[in-house]
């Protein structure tokens, strides 16, 4: 499985962006993909994660500001990133994960908020 994530970039606090990341190659059934972030000096941090069927959960650092979502006839996972603050500030990755315990990840995409 390969994954190609995009999207990320120098935005001032208080705007959005929108993350994706696109899998390719055997995609299984059962699978869920996340985004996770890594700021300087701090440990990676799971953001967020949807399953197959759509059920999400969140870091509670970004609950109600970021929506993460997917399209699976394009097998892609989005992260809408709302009301951005210059704590989000961080290389983010994609990953794919199947029910067999194989985890994939996409090269890390930086997102800067700074006014």
């Amino acid at each position: 499985v390969q994954l190609q994530a995009s999207g990320g970039g120098l935005v001032q606090p208080g705007e959005s962006l929108r993350l994706s990341c696109a899998a390719s190659g055997s995609i299984l059934r059962l699978n869920w993909m996340s985004w996770y972030r890594q700021a300087p000096g701090k440990q990676h941090e799971l953001v967020a994660t949807v399953t197959q069927g759509g059920g999400t959960v969140y870091a509670d650092s970004v609950k109600g500001r970021f929506t993460i979502s997917r399209d699976n006839t394009k097998n892609t996972a989005y992260l809408q990133m709302n009301s951005l603050k210059p704590e989000d500030t961080a290389v983010y990755y994609c990953s794919y994960s199947e029910g067999s315990g194989d985890t994939y990840w996409g090269q890390g995409t930086q997102v800067t908020v700074s006014s």
